[in-house]
């Protein structure tokens, strides 16, 4: 209850604040949680508030990290009007009531996989018996290894997992406490590369249809789009654009991120920047857009394997409406 009523409190005092800036610059205060750490998942959002494309739309926008709870829990308590998350996320929400919104594919298709140094010798699903996966422990990690072991007739029985957390992927692997893990080929991959760290590396979106799911995806909620469309309407229109200025224009964009987020590594930013410009609408007709079959067909994976107990209807999920098409 003591969660709930500061929550509650919380909302009222960012209510009050919104107010207070619509009134002091004639815009429109909206607020942005990401779903983790500044990355080039995120450059969009950067670039259309350092270029003015949020201004130009009469908007004030706040990009924050989650402090407490999931970006899928802020938004659906409206302590932020849109976040960045995934689909899995989002199925999961909608499916627990929570009415949330995909409102674009920031990247087109899945981009990772499983990652291990190439004196492992794991080059595919049946390689991982006997070896040691590193990763956060949640029950959908151990389901999607075991459906991969199964399609390539390896032994589920043979898997085991360590859980590492948050720990670098690098120094596990090398002091052998996992034999792989699961990355992100346009961060953790160019890392490697960089550091000349040779990799065998298994893309989970090509090795099996239904792990190429939309991750991450821009979210609202239900409510945003029934009472502030001209608000969603607006948001979109400059992250668009943001977007397609990180695809005609990757270093450049690259440099807008460091300048917001200058701790990060200059020459893992620009490389990853320049292999996302090529990721983030890949061969979907726009940037953004959302297929329902492929919100189908991972709702259904989820459901056979008992993580959600009823389907989805996913055509609730996601909507490409707020998109230029």
């Amino acid at each position: 209850m003591k969660k709930y009523i500061a929550m509650a409190m919380l909302i009222c005092v960012i209510m009050l604040a919104s107010g207070c800036g619509s009134q002091q610059t004639g815009k429109i205060k909206v607020t942005a949680v990401l779903d983790w750490t500044p990355n080039t998942n995120h450059t969009g959002l950067y670039v259309a508030l350092s270029e003015g494309y949020f201004e130009k739309e009469g908007l004030e926008v706040t990009i924050v990290q989650p402090q407490e709870g999931t970006s899928e829990q802020i938004v659906a308590a409206g302590s932020a009007q849109f976040g960045i998350s995934y689909q899995e996320s989002v199925t999961f929400a909608r499916a627990e009531g929570m009415p949330l919104v995909s409102l674009a594919a920031v990247i087109q298709h899945n981009t990772s996989g499983f990652a291990s140094l190439v004196e492992k010798g794991i080059t595919s699903p049946k390689d991982f018996e006997n070896k040691k996966y590193g990763g956060w422990g949640s029950p959908i990690e151990e389901a999607t290894l075991r459906y991969l072991m199964e399609q390539e007739g390896a032994d589920p029985g043979k898997l085991q997992i360590v859980t590492t957390g948050d720990a670098d992927f690098f120094q596990v692997s090398s002091t052998g406490e996992v034999d792989y893990a699961w990355i992100f080929e346009g961060w953790t991959g160019i890392e490697a590369k960089l550091r000349g760290i040779e990799l065998n590396y298994i893309d989970l979106g090509k090795i099996a249809e239904v792990f190429d799911y939309y991750t991450p995806v821009i979210i609202t909620s239900e409510k945003m789009i029934s009472e502030n469309s001209d608000v969603v309407q607006k948001f979109m229109k400059a992250v668009e654009k943001g977007y397609r200025f990180c695809i005609d224009k990757p270093e450049e964009a690259a440099e807008i991120l460091l300048k917001n987020v200058p701790e990060l590594d200059r020459e893992l930013v620009v490389e990853s920047q320049k292999y996302l410009s090529e990721k983030y609408q890949d061969d979907a007709e726009y940037w953004g857009m959302q297929k329902q079959e492929v919100w189908e067909r991972y709702m259904l994976w989820l459901y056979e394997n008992g993580f959600i107990e009823e389907k989805v209807d996913v055509t609730k999920a996601f909507t490409n409406e707020f998109l230029n098409k």
